[in-house]
């Protein structure tokens, strides 16, 4: 700026002032505007998942895995659903890392795990639910958080089922029933709701009683398990000795049946043959006595070890015998 002195008044000099070029502005503009396009026109769903599309909020269709179009500029948005993973929830505990030696969290989850028992106990269950999204338009727009919800189901239906048995029940012999019916309540509650969610199965992973009572409750399993111990050690006993003195006392009814059929059936032959004796004596009894005689004879005279024969008119058979000889002597 330079000063007029004579005049009073002051030149400003030119500015030069920079021309944009609009053709190149409006080109760059352009390009940009197609870059974007291809970059939000295509969109790819993985090889587990369905992706739902939504033009303005508003769905209007699913799309399978692989690459798809859709509108660009934000017109069309795309929701993935994972559909054919397992999906799982963790009710009284939480694991920090999985692997061959699984990592769980310290914190407590009491508020989840403590459920009260038919018989005014407490028990700490911890559970896991596995499940599947099968219907990925419900999951997402027919309940409002249905993650959420869905503990929340979990958790009512184990509280009701957990509350209708006793404690031991509960930790013994009742777990595998306790989860199937888990199972099917949470699933009924699922289809109520129109979550869209299969439950493939309730696992109890563990069940135990409260740390202050813990000592007492082993105790009294201590108890029950050496309580089924002797009556097992009993029932043992039972089977061995019981069956054995029922084998003898049928083996002894069955030789006494065995004995007195023998003797019917002996004492019936010998009666049938006095009978055919005496018919055969009364047809001829000259021939039937000396029959009977011989017969006598042949089953006596093989038992006698000393054997005399004598003349029928002999008067004494003193002289024939030999007194002196020693006991048990020859013939």
């Amino acid at each position: 700026m330079s000063e007029d002195h004579e005049d009073g008044q002051f030149e400003i000099p030119n500015l030069k002032i920079p021309q944009f070029n609009v053709v190149a502005i409006q080109r760059a503009s352009i390009a940009l505007l197609i870059v974007v396009a291809v970059l939000t026109s295509f969109y790819t769903v993985g090889p587990e998942e369905n992706g739902l599309v939504l033009r303005f909020g508003k769905y209007q269709y699913a799309t399978d895995p692989g690459l798809h179009f859709k509108l660009p500029f934000g017109i069309e948005r795309v929701m993935k659903v994972p559909v054919q993973r397992q999906l799982k929830d963790e009710f009284g505990f939480r694991t920090v890392k999985a692997g061959v030696r699984s990592q769980f969290a310290s914190t407590p989850y009491l508020d989840e795990a403590n459920i009260l028992t038919g018989d005014l106990n407490s028990a700490v269950v911890e559970w896991v639910a596995q499940y599947r999204v099968v219907d990925p338009y419900k999951y997402l727009f027919r309940v409002r958080n249905v993650r959420e919800t869905f503990r929340d189901i979990n958790e009512a239906v184990m509280r009701e089922i957990v509350g209708d048995r006793t404690v031991n029940e509960v930790l013994t012999v009742g777990r595998a029933e306790v989860a199937m019916q888990v199972q099917l309540g949470v699933q009924d509650l699922c289809d109520q709701y129109e979550t869209g969610i299969k439950v493939e199965q309730v696992v109890l992973q563990d069940v135990n009683a409260p740390d202050e009572v813990k000592p007492s409750f082993n105790e009294v399993n201590e108890a029950e398990q050496e309580k089924a111990k002797l009556i097992n050690q009993a029932q043992s006993e039972y089977n061995q000795v019981v069956p054995r003195a029922r084998g003898e006392a049928l083996q002894t009814v069955r030789e006494a049946e065995g004995y007195a059929l023998e003797r019917i059936n002996h004492a019936r032959g010998d009666s049938a043959r006095f009978v055919a004796l005496y018919q055969a004596y009364a047809k001829a009894p000259e021939v039937t006595k000396r029959r009977l005689y011989l017969e006598t004879m042949s089953q006596i005279l093989p038992t006698v070890d000393r054997k005399v024969i004598v003349d029928g008119t002999l008067k004494s058979v003193l002289p024939l015998l030999n007194l002196d000889a020693p006991k048990g002597g020859g013939q």
